[in-house]
């Protein structure tokens, strides 16, 4: 079994769907691993630890993908017009492309892949149980990209986050406020408090309280008994009523006056992200605050955000949208994102054929599969495809 793993082309991403640890595992599950040059550079991983690994280093996308049956990826590949290489009419036939497909959004994508003949697996929709935990993708980016984004806001901060007290006088803790207690959410809170922010939060969904209020964060928001049933099974935050936002946004207002660094992470799964921080709660600011929102690649938290930029508004408010935040900490993301995707393909290796076994009755695979045998079988995608 040939597994390839492609350098990424799509734009601002730097991270890797195997690093040098993982392709020496998978090289033990009895495959040969085909490495694009150059896939690992911008990670820190050059092409000389993949070959100390064992892995083999191919000249192109071309070359490493020729007679892979599976195929590592951490955005969708490139198909054709997107950039100067087609990855996709490049992968064999009946592979196996493993990555975040981004596929829920555009069901023209998982088309693509089934006419290709490809089995694509989007790691995004994997469940959220508990013998997943180690796969989800989801999880392991967010909680990087929740460090990543407090770390940025304390650089962009032109005072400090801890109380300093010096001969010349007393520097105040910066307040911190943290709009959405996911896993980046609670990465935030526990990174400035780390550094000696005055830390407080808020979330729609119940179980959330109590989580900021264990990480030594103090609880913002407004409740009623739409939020005490603002969460799926999933553990996703559900869209709620725009008199509930209308509520929600009256209690942070009064807060977000006050603050100094504001971090927004609030995504709903498969939409655009909700708006928290409104024009004039921008307004509002001090001079010399900071928002990071998190959110900037699902439109944003803020009203303000520009999405792959970071700007000063007309009050001196710093407003940071860069998009992949995992990709900003590109290392650690893809160390982890690798395990993930090992993970996955070891819970389902089959040692006597040396190759992965996928049962279709799986829960995990039935919730990660777009396409098998030229269709395209993800419920939420075969809904929209036959409607069209």
């Amino acid at each position: 079994m040939r597994l390839a793993v492609l350098k990424e082309r799509r734009a601002g991403e730097t991270r890797v769907a195997a690093t040098p640890e993982t392709a020496k595992k998978l090289i033990a599950l009895g495959t040969t691993v085909a490495i694009e040059t150059g896939a690992g550079l911008a990670s820190g991983f050059p092409d000389e630890a993949y070959r100390e690994a064992g892995a083999e280093i191919a000249p192109d996308a071309a070359a490493a993908l020729a007679g892979a049956g599976i195929v590592l990826k951490v955005r969708a590949p490139l198909a054709a017009g997107e950039g100067d290489v087609d990855e996709l009419a490049q992968i064999p036939r009946g592979a196996l492309l493993i990555g975040t497909l981004e596929a829920a959004g555009d069901p023209a994508r998982a088309a693509a892949y089934a006419a290709a003949g490809i089995q694509a697996c989007s790691m995004e929709l994997l469940p959220r149980i508990t013998r997943a935990q180690s796969m989800d993708v989801l999880s392991s980016q967010a909680n990087l990209a929740g460090y990543r984004a407090v770390v940025e806001g304390a650089g962009a901060f032109d005072k400090g986050f801890p109380m300093l007290m010096t001969a010349a006088g007393t520097i105040p803790a910066a307040n911190v406020f943290i709009m959405g207690a996911g896993v980046a959410g609670l990465q935030a809170i526990a990174t400035a408090r780390r550094l000696g922010g005055r830390v407080s939060a808020t979330d729609v969904r119940p179980a959330a309280k109590e989580e900021i209020k264990s990480l030594g964060a103090s609880f913002v928001g407004y409740e009623d008994e739409e939020s005490r049933a603002a969460q799926t099974a999933g553990g996703y935050a559900k869209q709620l009523s725009a008199d509930f936002y209308a509520k929600q946004a009256e209690v942070v207002a009064g807060h977000v006056v006050k603050q100094d660094v504001i971090v927004t992470t609030a995504l709903v799964q498969g939409r655009r992200a909700p708006v928290l921080l409104t024009e004039a709660m921008v307004a509002s600011m001090k001079p010399g605050s900071v928002i990071v929102d998190i959110a900037a690649d699902a439109g944003g938290n803020c009203a303000a955000t520009r999405p792959g930029e970071a700007i000063v508004t007309g009050n001196g408010v710093k407003i940071l949208g860069y998009g992949n935040w995992p990709g900003r900490i590109a290392g650690a993301a893809s160390a982890l994102y690798s395990r993930n995707l090992l993970t996955f393909l070891s819970t389902f290796w089959d040692k006597d054929s040396a190759a992965p076994k996928l049962p279709e009755d799986d829960e995990v695979v039935r919730g990660v599969t777009l396409t098998r045998a030229g269709a395209v079988v993800h419920p939420l995608l075969a809904d929209k495809q036959a409607a069209a």
